[in-house]
């Protein structure tokens, strides 16, 4: 077991010693970790859906204080990624991975959900509500995946996921932080095994341009809809932000908060927190 995998561990542990399920769930045949917390508000369930190659241990640090205004507070792993195995038959498709998200709203939550998801859990998220909007009351984004992008851009974001050398892993932590945890530079080596996860490598192969969310599906949500982009944000391209501006509904509110980077969920944990809190007040969705 390396100090990744370690951490990962203590995490978890540190997590139900303060009250937080750690559950597995059967979910299209797919063997499935979440987290659950149960909450003291009066807010809708929350699902949280985390980015590529990360997991819900990225969340940790905002299940408390979120579970203090709503009902509930889930934190799912994907198959392939944190506690959920890859399947026996290897990595699954995005599509699939899609389904299984659907599945786990339908067969364990059981009610319409506050949907936050980061990175291409921001994509999948709005896949989600696009196809199912009945079980999705809200929609939060950060730092979303998914904007259509020109060609030659959206290769270069792809070929940024391929991470072969341990040079490579510490660009790619640099990215995925404002500021880096000095930790995570000095084992470069673990790292990039998380990079290569088997997951990420196969959905950086199947993902293609013509799998970006629609105009029409930006312009279709019909839920309160909020997007964070970090200033900070150094791996999705600016297009990303601009992309989602021109084509989310009007009632949707993007909030470019100043010193925020791709993954605020683990750096700045607090005012993310206050940012979904306070706009699900102004929707009716929090005491």
């Amino acid at each position: 077991m390396n100090l990744l995998e370690t951490a990962n561990r203590t995490m978890r542990r540190v997590l139900v010693a303060q009250g937080v399920r750690s559950e597995m769930h059967r979910v299209r045949g797919h063997e499935v970790h979440a987290y659950r917390l149960e909450g003291r508000g009066l807010g809708p369930p929350l699902l949280l859906v985390h980015g590529l190659g990360s997991s819900a241990n990225a969340y940790s640090r905002t299940l408390k204080p979120l579970s203090l205004y709503f009902r509930r507070v889930w934190a799912l792993d994907v198959p392939g990624n944190g506690f959920s195995p890859t399947p026996p038959s290897g990595p699954l498709p995005w599509r699939e991975q899609l389904a299984t998200v659907r599945a786990f709203l339908d067969d364990v939550v059981q009610e319409p959900v506050f949907l936050i998801g980061n990175s291409l859990g921001g994509a999948m998220s709005l896949y989600l509500a696009h196809e199912t909007p009945q079980s999705v009351k809200a929609l939060g984004l950060i730092s979303p995946a998914g904007a259509r992008l020109e060609p030659a851009r959206f290769k270069s974001l792809v070929q940024s996921f391929e991470v072969n050398t341990r040079a490579e892993a510490r660009a790619m932590t640099r990215r995925l932080f404002a500021r880096p945890p000095l930790p995570l530079l000095l084992i470069p080596g673990q790292m990039q095994k998380l990079y290569e996860n088997p997951t990420v490598r196969s959905l950086i192969r199947e993902v293609q341009p013509e799998d970006a969310v629609s105009e029409a599906m930006l312009a279709g949500l019909g839920m309160p809809t909020l997007l964070i982009w970090g200033t900070r944000e150094k791996l999705l391209p600016p297009e990303g932000l601009a992309y989602f501006k021109a084509h989310l509904p009007k009632h949707a509110e993007v909030h470019e908060v100043e010193g925020f980077g791709h993954m605020p969920q683990m750096e700045n944990p607090k005012p993310l927190v206050r940012k979904v809190i306070d706009f699900a007040r102004t929707k009716g969705l929090a005491g």
